[in-house]
């Protein structure tokens, strides 16, 4: 009931923030290095101790997706999903020309013998998948913005999917709501882990969340906050 009453505030929020601002999305280009596109690095902003780069969209269950030309988007998984997920064993992540649709399954996550599922934030064939993610599952979890990217994506309706997604004021609104509602559901995380959550060198997130979850719970948490 809690994630309905969110999801139903959410989308409220959403439709005011389409209405109001009505601002195109920024096309950020990649960059190439060594003839091969790099996603750029994004400045973050931190909410709860999470980061949230402002050029990025959000879909409320912890996926990110960026525009590298009108239908080209680079797809991850969000500061919160990586800090929240923890030391997985492995990601298993579609094959290339497979079709994702907008909020069903894009990437399965492996730990202790549990499988969870996080969600696409858009709709469209996969062009790219990233295959040093898959021999260093890490990357997901150091670096989520950067070299622990998932896919990227050929979505033809790349803008119509833009407008469901959470971006600017909403994206930290609901990294705040997800931080209070992890705090609450997790109790052990308050205290002690979040008031060294913000370190000193760059407000850059640090702790693990996952640390603190009991393993018998991990996955019931992880599906609820991932909305799988």
């Amino acid at each position: 009931m809690t994630v309905v009453l969110v999801l139903l505030t959410f989308i409220i929020f959403l439709l005011i923030d389409h209405f109001m601002t009505q601002r195109r999305l920024a096309v950020q280009p990649a960059v190439s290095v060594g003839g091969r596109e790099q996603l750029p690095r994004l400045a973050p902003s931190l909410v709860g101790g999470f980061q949230v780069p402002e050029n990025l969209r959000y879909h409320p269950g912890h996926t990110w997706a960026l525009n590298e030309s009108p239908t080209l988007v680079r797809v991850g998984m969000d500061d919160f999903a990586s800090k929240l997920a923890g030391k997985v064993e492995s990601i298993t992540l579609p094959r290339r020309g497979q079709w994702l649709r907008q909020g069903q399954k894009i990437c399965t996550l492996h730990r202790d013998g549990v499988a969870v599922d996080m969600i696409s934030p858009i709709e469209g064939s996969v062009s790219d998948v990233n295959d040093t993610l898959l021999q260093n599952p890490e990357l997901a979890r150091k670096d989520p913005y950067g070299d622990g990217w998932l896919v990227s994506v050929q979505s033809p309706d790349a803008k119509t999917n833009f407008k469901n997604l959470l971006g600017g004021s909403l994206a930290r609104w609901w990294t705040e709501e997800s931080a209070s509602r992890l705090h609450r559901r997790v109790p052990l995380l308050s205290g002690a882990l979040m008031a060294g959550a913000l370190a000193q060198d760059g407000g850059t997130a640090v702790g693990n969340p996952a640390d603190q979850i009991p393993d018998q719970d991990w996955a019931a948490i992880t599906r609820e906050f991932f909305l799988s």
